[in-house]
């Protein structure tokens, strides 16, 4: 099955995405993971060979000599490790147009390079808390979820970015059922897995205990699994953290549903934490992205790793090949 390429944007000019762009398509421009770069040429590494696509069916032809190139025009110089606030349309602007190529169908995955928020929000006044949560705008998308993938470990966080303490009022079981369904429908799609098992954390140490450590995990989490068990889903649970995440344990699912943004990510950050990749599940293309920040304090410098861009860009282009290939 020939595939178009993925769609890859340019992210904060000002931090480490362009150079490790280049560095990815060094690494990938003898296998079949072709991609095309969306943004300002100027903002590459100087020397980067490039070459600059009309189309992105265009990409495919150049991608073994080249890193192609959609280009998209940016107001002045990029600065390494200091945003500029007349960039920060642009790099809007460059995702929403990875959206339009990709929902016609000319890319096969959109994988983003980091953004900066702030910087977005003072020189344009975006108004979304972070990427996904824009991308699920454009795409039209009610509800994602957030995956943390690697070869070692699946994770998802029911929720994301919020205090420690708002947590459990924020853990309803609506809120709860949609992650499980969201997380399995994406292993089935995404990932090719015919019968996905999912492991789902209690949220207090011990799982409750029965109730001696709160009660959330048997009034809240266990009557959603069981509802879910019903349909015939494979999910076990909720089960203590702290024994979910050796290998042991690692090799009964395929992936975990944690409650809390710590609780999922200090596993597989542990684990693997240069493969690992971000995922929004949910959306009616792939996307994948990185699982680190502009790095200002490096931009320039060469000493940023593509190792995670890498991952992120096998894994869109393996996400897209498992979702073309499902009934």
């Amino acid at each position: 099955m020939t595939l178009p390429p993925v769609a890859l944007t340019c992210g904060e000019p000002a931090g480490i995405g362009p150079e490790i762009a280049a560095a990815a398509w060094a690494a990938l421009r003898g296998t079949d993971t072709a991609f095309f770069w969306i943004g300002d040429p100027r903002h590459l590494p100087a020397g980067t060979p490039l070459q600059e696509i009309a189309a992105p069916g265009k990409a495919a032809a150049v991608f073994a000599r080249a890193l192609p190139v959609l280009p998209h025009a940016f107001e002045g110089p990029a600065t390494p490790g200091r945003a500029r606030p007349e960039h920060a349309q642009g790099v809007i602007d460059v995702i929403a147009r990875a959206v339009d190529i990709v929902q016609s169908g000319a890319a096969s995955a959109i994988c983003t390079a980091p953004i900066h928020k702030k910087a977005l929000i003072d020189g344009a006044g975006f108004a979304y808390p972070g990427h996904t949560e824009y991308l699920a705008a454009l795409a039209g998308a009610p509800r994602v979820v957030m995956m943390l993938a690697s070869d070692r470990l699946r994770v998802v966080p029911a929720t994301i970015h919020i205090p420690l303490a708002a947590v459990p009022a924020a853990l309803t079981p609506a809120l709860l059922d949609e992650t499980l369904r969201l997380t399995h429908a994406g292993l089935m799609r995404d990932f090719g897995i015919a019968r996905p098992r999912i492991a789902v954390a209690g949220l207090n140490p011990h799982a409750g205990e029965g109730g001696a450590m709160g009660h959330e995990d048997t009034a809240l989490i266990a009557p959603v699994i069981e509802a879910l068990r019903g349909e015939g889903l494979d999910i076990t649970g909720p089960h203590p953290a702290d024994t979910l995440f050796h290998e042991a344990a690692r090799a009964r699912y395929d992936a975990c549903v944690a409650m809390y943004h710590d609780q999922a990510l200090i596993p597989i950050k542990t684990l693997d934490f240069d493969r690992g990749v971000n995922v929004t599940l949910g959306l009616p293309f792939v996307r994948t992205s990185p699982d680190h920040g502009t790095a200002f304090d490096i931009a320039g410098t060469g000493a940023a790793a593509p190792t995670s861009l890498i991952e992120a860009l096998r894994l869109a282009r393996r996400m897209a090949r498992n979702r073309a290939a499902a009934p």
